[in-house]
C-alpha cells in the first residue's frame, strides 16, 4: 500500500535523475514490497531503479517479479547489469526464468553467467521439465557424521551465508550419499563436544531428482516440511527444494485445475487484465465450440420427441428446470470428487463406494427437488387454474423426471473423473460445463420418456 502511494513521488525522482534519493527510499525495504512498487512503472524506469539497488537486493527483487516481467526487464537492462542479477539469483529461481524463454534467449543469458553458475544452470535445465530437479538448488550445508557440534557450527559460519537455508543440515558420507537431515536447533542446544553421530536418527524424508513436482507438493504437505533434500537414484545428495517453490507449483496446479473446471483450456498463466485479448478468446472459444456442438444433440433429441411436444406444449415449460437440475447436480458431484482425488481422499479403487454414495444422495436430492417441483405445479394449478385438469399427472411427470435426472447427473458427475483418471487424463478435465452438456442430452431423454409413460392416454 505504501509503495503505491509513493509511486508518483518515485516517478518524479526518476525524471529528475536523483539516484541518491531513490537509493534512500528503497533502503531497508523488503524485496517483495520493492517489486510491487516498481511493477507498474515503465521498463526503462525499472531498469534505472535496479541500477541503484545493491546487487544482492536487486536479485531478490527480481525474483519476486513474474516471468514475463523479468524477460522485459532483462531486455531493458545493459549486459553488465543483467549479468549481475542473473549471477546473484538463486539457482532454482533462475531456472524457472530460463525454462520459459526461447532457446536463443536462454543461450544468450547463460553466456552472461560465471563458469560455476553456468555449470549449475545447465545441469538444472538438463532435468525433465516437470521434475523436482528443475526446482532444486545446490546451495545447502553438508556435514559429516564424525564431526562434533563445534565443528558443525564453525562450518556453518564459513559456508552458511551462501546457502538457501541453514535451518536443516545434511549429513553425508564420503561418497556424498545422504545419511540424515538434522535441524539446526539440535546443534544449538547440545554440548559443543557432542559427536554428530549421536544425533542421527535416519528417519529423514527425501525427494528423487526425477520425481514429478506436483507429487512433491503432496510430500511437503504430508510431512509438513519447509525444505527437503533431493537425491539421485543412488541416494547421492544433489540439492534441496524449499516450500516457496512448492507454493508456486501448488498455485500453478490450482490455477490449471480451476481453468479446466470452468471449461477453459489450461494455459492462461498471465494475470487476467494483462492477458492478450486474442489469447483469451482462443482459450475460451475452442472449448465453447466443443460444448456448442455437444448441445446441438439436445436439438436432435427434442426433434425426436417433437410429436409429444406438439400434443402437450406445457411440457416445454419445464425443460429449463429439468436440464439445469441435472447439470447442477452433476457439476456438484464432479467438483466434490475432483477435489477428493486431488487431496488423496479418493483413489481409483474407491469408485464403487463413490457410486453407491452418489446413487443414494442423487435419489434423495432428486426426491427433494421433485417434491418442490410437484408442489409448485400444484399451487399454480389450484390457485391460478393453470395446467388443465391433468395437472397432477403433469406434476408427477416433472417430479419423476427430476428424480431420474438428478440421480443420473450425480452418478455421471462422480464417475467421469474416475474414467478420465483410468484413461490417464487429468480428472479436472471433467469440468462443470462438460458434465452439464452430457447430462442435458440424457436429461431430455429421461424427461420425455417419463412423460410418455405417465401422460399416455391423457395429454399424450
Amino acid at each position: 500500500m505504501l509503495g503505491r502511494l509513493l509511486q508518483p513521488e518515485i516517478a518524479g525522482i526518476l525524471r529528475e535523475r536523483n539516484f541518491a534519493a531513490l537509493r534512500e527510499i528503497f533502503h531497508d525495504w523488503p524485496a517483495a514490497d520493492v517489486a510491487e512498487t516498481i511493477a507498474e512503472l515503465p521498463d526503462s524506469d525499472q531498469a534505472a531503479i535496479f541500477r541503484v539497488l545493491p546487487k544482492a537486493t536487486a536479485a531478490d527483487v527480481f525474483e519476486y517479479l513474474d516471468g514475463d516481467h523479468q524477460e522485459r526487464l532483462l531486455r531493458a537492462m545493459g549486459t553488465e547489469e543483467a549479468a549481475g542479477i542473473l549471477n546473484e539469483m538463486s539457482p532454482d529461481d533462475r531456472t524457472a526464468l530460463l525454462e520459459d524463454l526461447p532457446p536463443e534467449a536462454v543461450k544468450r543469458l547463460i553466456e552472461l553467467l560465471t563458469p560455476e553458475e553456468r555449470r549449475i544452470a545447465q545441469s538444472l535445465l538438463n532435468y525433465p521439465e516437470d521434475s523436482v530437479g528443475r526446482l532444486m538448488t545446490p546451495d545447502y550445508v553438508a556435514i559429516r557424521a564424525e564431526w562434533t557440534v563445534q565443528q558443525v557450527l564453525d562450518h556453518v559460519r564459513r559456508v552458511g551465508r551462501d546457502s538457501e537455508s541453514i535451518n536443516v543440515l545434511y549429513v553425508t558420507d564420503e561418497q556424498g550419499r545422504l545419511i540424515d537431515d538434522i535441524r539446526i536447533r539440535e546443534f544449538l542446544i547440545r554440548p559443543l563436544d557432542t559427536p554428530v553421530r549421536e544425533l542421527l536418527q535416519s528417519t529423514f524424508t527425501s525427494l528423487k531428482v526425477t520425481d514429478d513436482k506436483e507429487a512433491a507438493v503432496e510430500v511437503f504437505r504430508r510431512y509438513d516440511r519447509t525444505i527437503l533434500p533431493v537425491t539421485d537414484a543412488n541416494d547421492h545428495l544433489l540439492g534441496v527444494v524449499t516450500v516457496d517453490d512448492m507454493l508456486d507449483v501448488a498455485e500453478a496446479e490450482a490455477t490449471e485445475d480451476i481453468q479446466k473446471l470452468g471449461g477453459l483450456e489450461a494455459g492462461l498463466e498471465m494475470p487476467y487484465l494483462e492477458s492478450p485479448l486474442a489469447k483469451l478468446v482462443r482459450n475460451r472459444g475452442s472449448v465453447l465450440v466443443v460444448l456448442f456442438l455437444g448441445e446441438l444433440l439436445t436439438a436432435t433429441v427434442m426433434g425426436f420427441f417433437e410429436s409429444e411436444i406438439q400434443k402437450a406444449v406445457v411440457l416445454s415449460l419445464f425443460l429449463p428446470l429439468i436440464i439445469s437440475s441435472g447439470g447442477n447436480s452433476g457439476s456438484q458431484a464432479s467438483t466434490l470428487i475432483i477435489r477428493a482425488m486431488a487431496l488423496g481422499e479418493v483413489r481409483l479403487g474407491d469408485w464403487w463406494r463413490v457410486a453407491r454414495r452418489e446413487l443414494a444422495s442423487g435419489a434423495l436430492l432428486g426426491l427433494l427437488l421433485g417434491s418442490v417441483g410437484f408442489a409448485r405445479i400444484a399451487v399454480w394449478a389450484l390457485a391460478f387454474k393453470q395446467y388443465g385438469e391433468h395437472w397432477a399427472l403433469l406434476g408427477l411427470t416433472v417430479a419423476s423426471a427430476l428424480v431420474g435426472v438428478v440421480l443420473w447427473g450425480s452418478l455421471m458427475g462422480a464417475m467421469l473423473p474416475f474414467l478420465l483418471r483410468k484413461a490417464g487424463f487429468d480428472p479436472a478435465t471433467s469440468s462443470a460445463p462438460f458434465v452439464a452438456t452430457l447430462v442435458d442430452v440424457t436429461g431430455l431423454i429421461i424427461y420425455f420418456l417419463a412423460a410418455s409413460l405417465i401422460l399416455s392416454g391423457t395429454l399424450l
